[in-house]
């Protein structure tokens, strides 16, 4: 006999009553059995709650501000798709550096903060900061906004639709100096 058959033997002549103290011995046996099996069966559902988080997805939209130029160079897929004047914050007011990621999107939006002023097709991606249309075009290639960045219109909703296409999350934005 193996030894597998000498272990099962083993556990159902303890788990017989009067054989091996009986009864105690029994609910004993039962009870360990059972907190083991409660065990494994918690232990087993923690480790399928913390699975490892996969890698995040490159970005497909990247999206290059370049504060000094005051431009903004778009690539999709890694294919340059466009370069257009922008308008970062003015005198006594910042931009933010860094790399985000769109937190939220509005096609159509107005300013709290000032004057109610619109800002069509807004990809927010620092709190109030967002990348939005504008409609003082003149004023692109300067530095004169509130922190947000400008664009002409046209050129936001392409922006935007693209965000929409590929999703938030894939788009990348990039500020530097």
């Amino acid at each position: 006999m193996g030894m597998s058959g000498l272990r099962r033997k083993s556990l159902s002549a303890l788990l017989q009553p009067n054989l091996m103290g009986g009864d105690k011995m029994r609910k004993l046996l039962v009870g360990f059995l059972a907190t083991l099996i409660l065990v494994a069966g918690v232990t087993g559902a923690q480790a399928r709650k913390h699975k490892p988080k996969a890698a995040p997805l490159p970005p497909i939209v990247v999206v290059n501000i370049n504060v000094s130029r005051q431009s903004l160079a778009l690539s999709v897929n890694g294919w340059p798709s466009g370069w257009w004047q922008v308008s970062t914050a003015g005198v006594g007011y910042h931009t933010p550096r860094g790399t985000f990621h769109v937190q939220r999107m509005a096609r159509v939006y107005f300013s709290k903060k000032y004057d109610n002023s619109p800002m069509p097709n807004s990809l927010f991606f620092d709190g109030g900061i967002a990348i939005h249309g504008s409609y003082h075009i003149k004023s692109l290639g300067r530095p004169v906004s509130h922190g947000c960045v400008r664009l002409r219109p046209e050129n936001a909703a392409q922006l935007y639709a693209l965000t929409e296409q590929y999703g938030p999350s894939r788009t990348q934005i990039i500020v530097t100096d």
